[in-house]
């Protein structure tokens, strides 16, 4: 479909199950930046490899290995942008994604490489690629959760550093992800359960009450998870129209049609405990979402702590930023297997993404044998127990919650078609706006319906208004 100025593909339904690998751009105003451009793209690659594998120093045997790696990553990316889908997203481009995909992809690769070495091979890899690691090493003896009963405002606040910071921004990007409060408290309470648990293995879990309860739980978790779903609510509550960037004529607005290119196309409001379509499939689906959201985290502590790395090590902080990102479409393909019953297989990149937290948590076993050794095994089986009950009982207080406290006003904003932008065919609008007088009819309570029926009825003899036909 054509306008001016403007080519418009358009879709019946993007967010169709089906399309949970390869989602397609709902409009596209600038035909350029959505052209294959393969032959393009396969010069530019075949030059920037001569240029870098001719014209150097040869001579340093370490550099010639970092720039041969570095060739192997450039070339799977490109490949990633020819053949790999893009999941779910298509802000703010479908390349972008695709490059997620593909480096998780190679990431697994790497991990499943290193499964078949040795700790001392991998620690070697490591100092290879870092060699400041080599004098490093954990502090076993320093104790943790020391003067606990001293509890003053000097005290608590020397517990609050940069760390307090990024887990009060993690918990908000895990509000933008998940959007659920019930799930996102689970989540919350039982991590502090698993630090209990494997304290005897990790001294840093070891904290004080106030610590864990009240800097922790209420305060870092707690106002992030608020902050996110204060996020979330804001960009539901918009009505996403988008104007083609050459439509607008003004240089301010081109620049700021950019800008917001980087932003959500639309939004859609997530549904975990529909009561209407919940099965004990999603009902046991979602118990292990919360599960599986212990051992991503366990990850992250027991891989820095047997490979030797201080928590602000550049690896660590990579590591951590990559999984953010990949988790993001991970979440929302999972969301879809769970929820759509026409959605009959999960989406690559969680596959991809499940295939990861297994493989890291095979790696930190086989590596860390010594350190299991020490494991409490009665702490682990209770750990089990108690984290399963948790999740179980916690998702079923959500199910029972949304079944018999939600208002009906709640339950029609939820279902209602505005808050799926993309029903339309095409967006060809451009900034969200808040028109909450256009959408105030749609979320009508059902006994406001029966009263308009009833009106009608009454003032038309033939039971019908005559506006309608």
């Amino acid at each position: 479909m054509k306008k001016t100025g403007v080519i418009t593909k358009t879709y019946t339904d993007p967010t169709d199950p089906h399309r949970v690998n390869e989602r397609p751009v709902d409009d596209i105003s600038l035909e350029f930046f959505y052209k294959p451009h393969t032959v393009t793209l396969f010069a530019v690659s075949i030059i920037a490899i001569v240029y870098f594998s001719f014209i150097r120093d040869e001579n340093n045997v370490d550099d010639n290995i970092r720039k041969g790696l570095f060739s192997i990553v450039f070339c799977f990316v490109i490949i990633s942008v020819l053949a790999f889908p893009n999941g779910p997203f298509t802000r703010p481009h479908p390349a972008i994604w695709s490059i997620v995909f593909g480096l998780s992809v190679l990431y697994l690769m790497v991990l499943v490489f290193l499964l078949f070495q040795n700790h001392k091979t991998v620690m070697t890899m490591i100092y290879w690629l870092y060699p400041e690691l080599e004098n490093f090493h954990i502090d076993m003896d320093r104790e943790y959760g020391v003067n606990c009963s001293v509890i003053t405002f000097e005290n608590i606040w020397g517990h609050v550093d940069i760390f307090a910071t990024a887990h009060f921004l993690g918990w908000a990007f895990k509000a933008l992800l998940v959007r659920h409060l019930g799930i996102l408290w689970a989540v919350s309470v039982m991590w502090e359960v698993t630090e209990i648990a494997f304290a005897h293995l990790l001294p840093n879990f070891i904290e004080c009450w106030w610590d864990a309860l009240i800097l922790d739980v209420l305060l870092c978790n707690g106002l992030g998870i608020w902050l996110g779903l204060k996020v979330c609510k804001m960009l539901e509550m918009r009505e996403y129209k988008w104007v083609s960037i050459r439509d607008i004529h003004s240089t301010t607005g081109k620049l700021k049609r950019a800008v917001l290119q980087f932003t959500p196309g639309s939004w859609t409001h997530v549904r975990w405990m529909d009561p209407s379509t919940s099965t004990h499939k999603r009902f046991f689906a979602i118990c292990l979402l919360v599960i599986f959201w212990q051992v991503c985290e366990l990850n992250t502590f027991f891989l820095k702590h047997i490979f030797e790395m201080p928590p602000a090590h550049p690896l660590v902080i990579y590591r951590l930023l990559f999984i953010g990102i990949v988790v993001a479409p991970s979440v929302r393909q999972y969301y879809s297997f769970i929820s759509d019953p026409e959605c009959k297989r999960v989406g690559s990149q969680c596959w991809v993404y499940g295939a990861i937290m297994a493989t890291e948590a095979l790696l930190c076993i086989k590596n860390g044998w010594e350190l299991f050794s020490h494991t409490q095994a009665l702490n682990i089986i209770c750990w089990l127990l108690i984290i399963f009950m948790l999740s179980c009982l916690c998702v079923y207080g959500c199910v029972l919650w949304h079944k018999y406290f939600q208002t009906n006003d709640e339950f029609s904003r939820e279902s209602s078609p505005s808050k799926s932008p993309n029903s339309k065919a095409s967006l060809t609008h451009s900034v969200p706006t808040d028109d909450t007088k256009a959408k105030k009819s749609l979320f009508f309570e059902p006994s406001e319906l029966f009263e308009n029926l009833k009106r009608r009825q009454t003032n038309s003899p033939n039971g019908l208004d005559k506006n309608d036909s």
